[in-house]
């Protein structure tokens, strides 16, 4: 079996948040790590090896020091890393990410896809239902729950209040939640082994049948139009009551004006 995780660099938010004079982000300027739902993707993915012997390839795109997250997911016990960077590629919205990171995949042998549900620097939970169909693989998404049963993957989905239990036959995508496991730790020896081994760089002339029109910021259809760091809230009123009945009241009424009661 072979499975590959496509994994983000993300700005570690607790570090700060930087942006650049035309709104993308400033990634080269923040700390950063690896984005938490691709973690249990990953984690997922080890398991399989665990289980099956899966070989685990995960697949990165952005700066030359998104190495890290591959190093990181050496550590982890994955087999082999691609980083995939070219400056033609900065400033990519959901789409153009998309495109670039499937026109990667077209050069790999897979049965099993797993991305992280989203990243915690868009939110957007595109990227990995835009790579399926760019591939034209089926796609289970919002994974709690993972197993393999014969040439299919049988997945128990989150949905609202309850779930789904969804099977597809291989291959096909599956986008994880941080629920879906606990992910293990980097251990010393793989630690050490992680800057033993070579990673892949691809750049724009490994992508597989994508267009220019579809990459970077100017193959971007969604485009920022004002961007900032966290607005300070106003101090607010504070009410200084004198008894618990005055402040009972004084909580009902605001209560009432806002129509929360």
């Amino acid at each position: 079996m072979k499975v590959v995780v496509c994994v983000k660099q993300v700005p570690d938010t607790k570090g700060g948040v930087k942006f650049k004079p035309d709104g993308t982000l400033d990634r080269a300027a923040m700390l950063a790590i690896m984005n938490p739902d691709d973690k249990a993707g990953l984690e997922a993915a080890l398991r399989l090896k665990d289980e099956y012997g899966a070989e685990v390839t995960v697949v990165t795109m952005g700066l030359p020091k998104a190495e890290a997250v591959l190093r990181e997911a050496f550590a982890m016990g994955a087999d082999k890393g691609i980083l995939v960077t070219d400056r033609v590629l900065g400033g990519a919205d959901t789409w153009a990410t998309s495109s670039t990171i499937a026109g990667a995949l077209r050069n790999l042998d897979y049965d099993l896809i797993i991305t992280g549900r989203q990243a915690i620097d868009g939110d957007t939970a595109q990227v990995g239902p835009q790579i399926s169909e760019h591939l034209g693989i089926p796609v289970i998404s919002y994974a709690e729950d993972l197993k393999i049963e014969g040439d299919s993957v049988i997945v128990k989905r989150q949905f609202e209040d309850r779930y789904h239990i969804v099977k597809a036959k291989m291959p096909c995508l599956v986008t994880a939640l941080s629920e879906l496991n606990e992910p293990r730790y980097m251990t010393p020896g793989g630690i050490f082994d992680a800057f033993e081994k070579e990673i892949t760089v691809w750049g724009r002339a490994d992508l597989k049948d994508v267009e220019d029109s579809n990459l970077g910021l100017k193959g971007s259809p969604t485009q920022i139009a004002k961007a900032s760091d966290k607005v300070a809230k106003g101090k607010g009123t504070v009410y200084t009551p004198d008894s618990d009945e005055e402040g009972a009241e004084i909580v009902f009424g605001i209560l009432k004006d806002k129509h929360f009661i």
